[in-house]
């Protein structure tokens, strides 16, 4: 199990630093913890994300699955905080919020983001805690 002081790491590639960053730090809020010529690393909802120069490793058409990451929340307030910040801020969406599994236990509610580089970014929140592994 893990220990809730470990960290779980991602890394994925971006086209250029800065509007990674941009969209991120200032717009979704994550805190930069470095920089460098390279890559940006980051507090991603207490997770550590990377984002790596490459701007020929973009996915031009990106798809939902099987490739995306985000954040599930335990909290619903938490879920409608980012929501609501993501709505006032216009981050582009990908999918727009929506309830999957309707009427049944695993029922959720989901919205994706899209960044700069094309990474797709999934939030959710399950009614039943339960569901969230």
């Amino acid at each position: 199990m893990r220990d809730s002081r470990n960290v779980f790491h991602l890394a994925i590639p971006c086209k250029d630093l800065d509007e990674t960053q941009a969209f991120y730090v200032a717009q979704l809020g994550c805190k930069l913890a470095r920089r460098y010529p390279d890559r940006i690393t980051l507090d991603f909802f207490g997770d550590q994300l990377v984002c790596h120069l490459d701007p020929d490793g973009i996915d031009l058409h990106p798809k939902m699955y099987p490739r995306h990451f985000g954040v599930t929340f335990r909290e619903r307030s938490e879920y409608d905080n980012l929501l609501k910040l993501a709505t006032q801020r216009k981050l582009p969406f990908f999918q727009e919020p929506t309830v999957r599994f309707e009427g049944r236990i695993e029922e959720h509610l989901t919205f994706f983001l899209i960044d700069p580089s094309n990474n797709l970014l999934e939030f959710k929140y399950y009614h039943d805690d339960r569901m969230m592994y």
